[in-house]
């Protein structure tokens, strides 16, 4: 969820660029979404911007544009092949007049407020969805270059890009005048209007399109709303995803595709008319800011060669189907903040930037404490659901679930609540989906979801065999019998555990008949 960035590597801030068909994708490609903000909220009075995809050239490409030396030759093949060693790279189609600017930014990190743009892309459309350019840059960052095992960039590729602020007289150009459209348009946007600021430049306040809001009207259905999920589900092909231009042409596709929809989104009446009507600034009110004090590389690699590996069920939280968790009555970007949150924990640790980072995001979605408190007890929730996988949470998980609900700023007190709760929700699940017992049915009492048992003799690997099959069927196996216990199975033989269930009366089993009594667990009466 990091961003990625666009082609050009090596580049300078001189020359005109490279030029070539504008791209429209088919149905067979990927798409992205929207949804309307009029007025998007300025963070960086909070701390925080906005920003949001990704797209970019293929590498390969990216390394012929920045190896190439030449001047840009319009009639020429070579030149029309591999550019020239210019910043941006654009396509022009200018008879048309642009109408949407689809952009998307590849970053450093999460916060607008502390990390920056290392990639942009604009794809700009006209009223119809036709394409009428497109264009991509890199930047150098003055500092690390981030999550490259996400935007596949790295410190060599920018070290001879332009800043920002060199270039902010082109982006301004290019988005003036035009609805800008972005999956997930509030983090995008919030890292173009930071890199404004820092150029001494103020961004307006621009009429902006979410595709990831606008999915909700265009696809009702989908259970995950990620660039990925959007685009498949319009018929888009997402190609080059975490570059900056390939989530741009991707999202710009997708957009299109839904302009040609009945009925329209209610925003799109509007949004032209206030986009053209709005005054863009002409140049800088104030000094750049200085560049701001490089903090050390804090990226998840960094920490992973620096830290032992990460505890179970922490590393277990990316591999999650986040599209299967149910939120109710949760305010707009929720979803989007957890699965950033997750994304945040994967390597075990969140460290003060991270931290810094997650308020910054927070504040970009304008999502309150209370709000923020809940997003975290879910993911707590969501590791208790992971360790309770086998029916019961081992000394070791129960303490990192509390490590990270302290890390969370989760109240301890509620941890045995989250815990049990998650207990009920995955008994709940599995009761749902289970079959009536089978006619003639001579086995006795059947077994239910959340009964314990305990096991006793027999062969080891058999044993380790059962213990996992019960645990996946919702029966608790422990590892001595009480008052509690609905049945010990034993294979005949004198043990502790059988002196101590013929004394309470628990019932015994076969490790046979209890294969019979796992094949038809019962939901809890």
């Amino acid at each position: 969820m990091l961003c990625p960035f666009s082609e050009m590597s090596k580049a300078s801030s001189s020359g005109t660029g490279w030029h070539s068909r504008p791209v429209i994708f088919t149905r067979e490609q990927q798409p992205a979404c929207l949804g309307f903000v009029a007025h998007p909220c300025d963070a960086a009075g909070r701390g925080a911007s906005q920003s949001s995809s990704h797209a970019v050239l293929p590498i390969h490409l990216g390394r012929r544009l920045a190896a190439h030396r030449g001047r840009h030759d319009h009639m020429g093949i070579f030149s029309r092949l591999f550019g020239s060693k210019d910043a941006s790279i654009s396509t022009d189609n200018s008879h048309r007049r642009a109408v949407y600017s689809v952009l998307d930014v590849e970053t450093t990190g999460l916060s607008p407020r502390a990390d920056r743009i290392v990639e942009l892309a604009i794809v700009r459309l006209d009223a119809n969805g036709a394409v009428v350019d497109d264009w991509v840059t890199r930047f150098n960052p003055q500092g690390p270059v981030g999550a490259t095992h996400i935007h596949g960039i790295t410190s060599d590729d920018v070290k001879d890009a332009p800043l920002f602020a060199s270039l902010v007289t082109e982006v301004n150009q290019r988005l003036a005048g035009t609805v800008v459209v972005a999956h997930n348009a509030s983090f995008d946007i919030a890292f173009v209007r930071a890199e404004y600021q820092r150029a001494g430049w103020e961004m307006p306040f621009v009429p902006t399109l979410c595709t990831l809001k606008a999915s909700w009207h265009y696809l009702p259905s989908l259970d995950r709303r990620r660039l990925a999920d959007c685009c498949a589900a319009s018929g888009i092909r997402l190609t080059a995803a975490h570059s900056a231009l390939g989530d741009a042409r991707a999202t710009a596709s997708m957009f299109a595709d839904w302009l040609r929809r009945s009925p329209a989104h209610p925003d799109l009446a509007e949004a032209p008319v206030q986009a053209a009507a709005l005054v863009w600034p002409t140049g800088a009110t104030r000094a750049p800011r200085a560049a701001e004090q490089v903090r050390p590389p804090t990226t998840r690699r960094d920490r992973m060669i620096a830290r032992p590996p990460a505890p179970a069920l922490v590393s277990l939280l990316g591999n999650l189907d986040l599209s299967k968790v149910k939120y109710s009555n949760a305010p707009e970007n929720f979803e989007v903040y957890v699965e950033k949150l997750v994304e945040v924990l994967e390597d075990g640790v969140l460290d003060a930037d991270e931290a810094a980072a997650l308020a910054d995001i927070a504040a970009v979605y304008e999502l309150d404490e209370d709000t923020v408190t809940s997003a975290h007890a879910i993911v707590v929730n969501l590791m208790a659901h992971l360790a309770l996988a086998d029916s019961k949470i081992t000394t070791a998980e129960r303490d990192e679930i509390r490590r990270i609900a302290l890390e969370l700023n989760v109240d301890p007190d509620t941890i045995p609540d989250l815990i049990d709760a998650a207990s009920a929700q995955r008994l709940a699940a599995l009761s749902a989906s289970l079959e009536p017992l089978p006619d003639g049915w001579a086995f006795g009492e059947p077994l239910r979801v959340g009964d314990k048992v305990a096991l006793t003799g027999g062969d080891p690997d058999t044993r380790d065999k059962l213990e996992s099959i019960a645990g996946e069927r919702g029966v608790i196996v422990m590892s001595n019998v009480s008052r509690f216990t609905a049945l010990l199975v034993s294979d005949g033989q004198p043990s502790g555990k059988a002196t101590k269930a013929a004394e309470i009366g628990t019932r015994v089993v076969t490790h046979r008949d209890f294969v019979e009594l796992l094949r038809h667990v019962q939901p809890r009466h």
